[in-house]
């Protein structure tokens, strides 16, 4: 019997919250030996090297509780680079030779934190954690850059020590989505909270989005999902509007015991607000590599030419490079 996402309605406990501050699984055995610089790059030697030194040195400072010395390279590390050079394994790699206490988590599921337990809780949780890795660093909005300047702020008083990944440079996070003027002491608190460290190679920002295999009719999609154990099966624009009724951070508990994703009818994203969410989505289904079987419209026309040309165009891109990953994944397995 198939599942339906759109009769799910997670409840996701704050413990479980912080508990699910690790690593997605896809990097759950990712360590500085199993990241492979290219030898043409020598700045991913050079990375890999600094994120190492960097968790070294968290393992060097003296047990909390007492009186020690932060690791000094501005509050943090920040891995810089473009799309595919391993900056995330990295990261995760750092987070796995941490000591603990420690979390990790992608930029959008921290904001989702705070939201879901609120700034003083969210404050309280993390600040008894030696290391805070975050992953796809980026600001979307004026309130982000003031919510994660203050968050980060907060946690730094506390001596959590900060890692992070991201296609922009700290200093210019933010741009091209708002007056990055407006909000530039903000924005240079957060640059001066790190040090960059620069991670060369193919910048995917730069090649063709890729191929989307060919959607499937309704009932093909239909029967795989009859034959497939653990699969789920929704309408595609049901699942959007249950999305809508959902705070993102139950997004990874909605998928909880799927083995495959089946949609049918799949239409472009409407506007912004539901693009965003169609983002955590994706997120999450490639964290778990869920197998994606759809119907409708090929998975490389979800978000428009606006959309792909705007603000969150690096989002977008992203989220069009995982589904169709996840799509190949589907047609490998027999869809």
């Amino acid at each position: 019997m198939t599942i339906s996402l759109v009769e799910r309605t997670p409840a996701v406990s704050p413990a479980a919250l912080i508990d699910g501050l690790v690593p997605p699984p896809l990097f759950a055995d990712a360590r500085f030996d199993t990241y492979h610089p290219d030898p043409a790059e020598p700045s991913q030697l050079a990375a890999r090297e600094a994120a190492r030194t960097f968790a070294e040195a968290l393992g060097a400072t003296a047990p909390r509780g007492r009186r020690r010395h932060r690791v000094q390279q501005a509050g943090g590390i920040y891995l810089d680079g473009g799309f595919g050079v391993g900056k995330t394994h990295l990261l995760a790699a750092l987070w796995h030779a941490a000591p603990a206490p420690k979390a990790y988590a992608t930029f959008v599921e921290l904001t989702q934190l705070a939201g879901a337990l609120g700034f003083a809780a969210t404050v309280e949780q993390l600040s008894g954690m030696r290391l805070l890795a975050i992953d796809e660093f980026e600001l979307d909005d004026p309130g982000d850059t003031v919510l994660v300047s203050s968050l980060l702020a907060r946690l730094a008083e506390h001596g959590v020590a900060l890692a992070a990944t991201s296609n922009t440079l700290p200093d210019r996070l933010g741009e091209g989505r708002f007056a990055a003027e407006d909000f530039l002491r903000e924005i240079q608190q957060l640059a001066a909270r790190f040090t960059t460290v620069r991670v060369d190679g193919p910048d995917y920002r730069h090649r063709g989005l890729p191929e989307a295999p060919t959607p499937l009719d309704d009932a093909t999609v239909r029967e795989h999902a009859a034959a497939t154990d653990g699969a789920s099966l929704d309408d595609f624009g049901a699942l959007l509007r249950h999305l809508a009724t959902l705070h993102p951070s139950r997004y990874g508990a909605l998928l909880d015991g799927v083995s495959s994703v089946h949609l049918l009818d799949v239409l472009p994203a409407p506007d912004q607000s539901v693009a965003l969410r169609l983002v955590v989505l994706a997120d999450r289904l490639y964290d778990r590599q869920l197998p994606l079987v759809t119907s409708g419209v090929s998975l490389d026309q979800l978000f428009d030419e606006s959309m792909l040309a705007g603000g969150y165009r690096k989002k977008y891109r992203r989220a069009i490079s995982r589904l169709v990953a996840l799509s190949r994944l589907g047609v490998s397995r027999g869809a």
